[in-house]
């Protein structure tokens, strides 16, 4: 009995790999449910190339903006799709103190520190390992230096595809040294399909009370202002204009969604759940996009105030974040 357990095991896995194909020099890998949506990844970025749900009218849309495929990730300087890090947003002049020791990252927005800097987490190969036909593991050491931080950072993204038309990215780390961290997927959505309308007909909604206003290099103040009576409040859902590049405070409300995202012409609505307490949206390519990042706030190390992104050796970060979808 232990042999053919071994046996079908060992055969599972090959199947699984075999999955996974060699496109542009890079791997790829598709997810998928029993309702037919999907979700593929490739290594080059831990880069989610498509992510196909229904729509009202029957058919399958791709409702993220990004490559079309491996070969077009080598190029991307749009952040289109990836896992971004170690720092997803924005550090100020690209420095911070930790035990008494000023680090200096790479340099790559002006004179401050964006997305992990010139060769970050979207730049790098990961590693794809395929558990079932709806979930995979991608992993990548970042070894210590890398783009300036300190420690060897392990890093892993579980991702998986459930018949409730969800996508759970489930993080892990750890670090051999004090470090920073903050990974988010750098996501473009368009509820219409990619390239079929901009998401200026979408309904956003945001379960926030108050943002971080920033400086003119979009780097926070360190106040945390209200919403009220201001362009940021999407409390009560209202259409996306492309004027945002922002940090929202989420409240953090048990079973409460992050946001709402919704398309009346397609009838997609996407949900988004997270353990996160700060969400980014970008709206200045409505023609592409829509980028919502479930994270820790922009230029966290700098102010005392702000949720800590600091890992330290002994300790695993942890980060859940659901895309839940369905049909209005």
């Amino acid at each position: 009995m232990r042999i053919i357990k071994i046996f079908c095991t060992a055969f599972l896995l090959v199947a699984l790999l075999a999955g996974c194909r060699k496109e542009g020099g890079a791997e790829t890998f598709t997810l998928r449910n029993e309702n037919g949506m999907t979700a593929t990844f490739t290594s080059y970025g831990a880069r989610l190339l498509r992510l196909e749900v229904p729509a009202r009218d029957g058919s399958l849309k791709n409702v993220v903006w990004g490559c079309r495929n491996a070969e077009e990730a080598l190029t991307d300087s749009d952040y289109r799709q990836p896992i971004v890090g170690r720092y997803g947003n924005r550090i100020a002049k690209g420095s911070f103190e930790l035990d008494g020791y000023t680090y200096q990252l790479s340099v790559n927005e002006g004179e401050n520190h964006l997305h992990g800097g010139k060769k970050g987490f979207d730049k790098q190969e990961w590693t794809l390992q395929p558990l079932a036909d709806n979930v995979l593991l991608m992993t990548r050491v970042s070894p210590d230096g890398e783009e300036g931080y300190p420690g060897t950072l392990e890093i892993s993204v579980l991702c998986t595809l459930t018949d409730r038309n969800e996508l759970v990215l489930q993080y892990a780390a750890t670090t051999d040294s004090p470090t920073i961290l903050n990974p988010t997927l750098h996501a473009w959505f368009n509820l219409h399909g990619d390239g079929e309308g901009p998401t200026t007909t979408h309904i956003l909604k945001i379960n926030a009370d108050h943002y971080t206003p920033v400086n003119d290099q979009l780097i926070p103040t360190g106040k945390i202002a209200p919403v009220d009576g201001t362009p940021f409040d999407f409390r009560a859902g209202k259409p996306v204009t492309p004027e945002f590049d922002h940090n929202f405070v989420l409240r953090g409300a048990s079973g409460e969604p992050a946001l709402e995202l919704f398309e009346p012409s397609t009838g997609i609505l996407l949900k988004v759940f997270t353990d996160q307490p700060g969400l980014q949206m970008y709206s200045g390519k409505p023609d592409c996009g829509l980028v919502l990042e479930t994270q820790h706030f922009p230029d966290s190390p700098h102010h005392g105030t702000f949720p800590s992104t600091l890992l330290r050796p002994g300790e695993t970060y942890t980060q859940t974040t659901i895309y839940h979808f369905e049909i209005l």
